[in-house]
């Protein structure tokens, strides 16, 4: 193997780790849809609660955290043991939110799609507060 073959190997994981982080980015447009799902209960252009908590300003979020929103207390639980909501935490509760945070009271079942997850994540990231 010589210097041309390492370039062309190293070249190629960095096409594809790029590829793959564009990928996970999301479609903020296409999450918008995807939020319809959640509107029922959600809000996010707003800091004002509904069934659920104003997802405005989620990222960085304690949980369990929003004010004057009576959460569960698995939700204030994951809160208080260290859960903050950022991309990698999200994902894995849009999944199975049951399975995140034992004793949510999220009635929703997840998004079992990876890219709806992604442009619904790309939406949020719309509204910082």
């Amino acid at each position: 193997m010589d210097y041309r073959d390492i370039l062309l190997i190293g070249a190629s994981v960095i096409a594809l780790s790029s590829f793959d982080a564009q990928a996970q980015e999301g479609d903020a447009t296409a999450g918008a849809t995807v939020f319809k799902k959640c509107a029922i209960c959600h809000i996010v252009d707003s800091d004002k609660n509904k069934v659920g908590p104003s997802l405005n300003g989620l990222f960085g979020r304690k949980a369990g955290t929003h004010p004057d929103y009576a959460y569960s207390a698995g939700m204030k639980a994951a809160g208080d043991g260290g859960l903050v909501w950022d991309e990698t935490t999200l994902r894995e509760y849009l999944h199975n939110p049951k399975t995140k945070v034992k004793g949510t009271k999220m009635a929703f079942v997840g998004l079992k799609g990876d890219d709806d997850i992604s442009n619904l994540i790309a939406y949020l990231k719309q509204y910082p507060k």
